[in-house]
């Protein structure tokens, strides 16, 4: 299987270099539960796309700082390519940002949240657990960065898992799209330097409560098993 990452921001000058791009992150995660999988960047934030919409198996749309409501110029072509992924019924994995204009592109909305910023270690409680997960697990917890969230979901969406603080932290839109508001390409190093790079715009008690957090498990093998599971039964279908 062949996946064209639709990048959407760069990693930080200051850490890239130890960490990486966000490509390299996923590509890192995803193989270790499929060796034979191949990935091909596209770098969206620049205008570049596939040539045709085929040239890949399956999409994965990465974070990014831009908030989908932003005024970039970049934003509008994506949500068109969104709802031309959403009208082929093109496998697709949506994270963070990607979640987030995934459901603003389809007719939800994404908006700041009242709660501020959540970073660190997040749990969440399943509230529904589809066939393609193989198992029924109670809930798990990743890494998270993020102010902006998905407030209404779009039409022919469930939800597969929640919090107090992001009610709609998992989502499956129809049969070919799985999107979620947590990292599970981030690591504990790079979620700490993430936090502490932006401790300003964060604001100490936040950070040091994400800090904090991080001596919590987190589950990024098990969802990254649901991703590549996802992608693979939406491609049977």
């Amino acid at each position: 299987m062949k996946i064209g990452v639709l990048k959407t921001d760069d990693v930080r000058e200051q850490l890239v270099g130890e960490f990486g791009e966000y490509p390299a992150m996923f590509e890192r995660l995803l193989r270790e539960q499929d060796e034979a999988l191949e990935f091909v960047t596209y770098e969206v934030q620049h205008g570049q796309y596939p040539a045709d919409i085929d040239e890949v198996d399956a999409y994965l749309i990465t974070g990014s700082k831009t908030g989908v409501y932003d005024d970039k110029p970049w934003i509008p072509p994506l949500m068109e390519f969104v709802q031309k992924l959403n009208q082929r019924q093109k496998p697709t994995l949506g994270i963070c940002f990607g979640h987030q204009i995934i459901a603003h592109a389809l007719g939800g909305k994404t908006r700041k949240s009242a709660k501020g910023w959540g970073v660190g270690v997040h749990s969440y409680e399943m509230q529904e657990t589809p066939d393609w997960m193989g198992h029924k697990p109670e809930g798990f917890s990743l890494l998270v960065s993020h102010q902006d969230q998905v407030e209404e979901i779009p039409q022919n969406t469930r939800v597969l898992a929640s919090s107090d603080f992001c009610p709609y932290a998992l989502l499956q839109v129809g049969e070919h799209m799985l999107t979620m508001q947590a990292h599970p390409e981030f690591t504990k190093p790079y979620s700490k330097s993430l936090m502490e790079l932006r401790r300003e715009a964060f604001g100490d008690e936040v950070v040091e409560k994400g800090v904090a957090s991080l001596k919590n498990d987190i589950h990024e093998q098990v969802v990254a098993r649901w991703m590549v599971e996802f992608l693979h039964s939406a491609t049977r279908a």
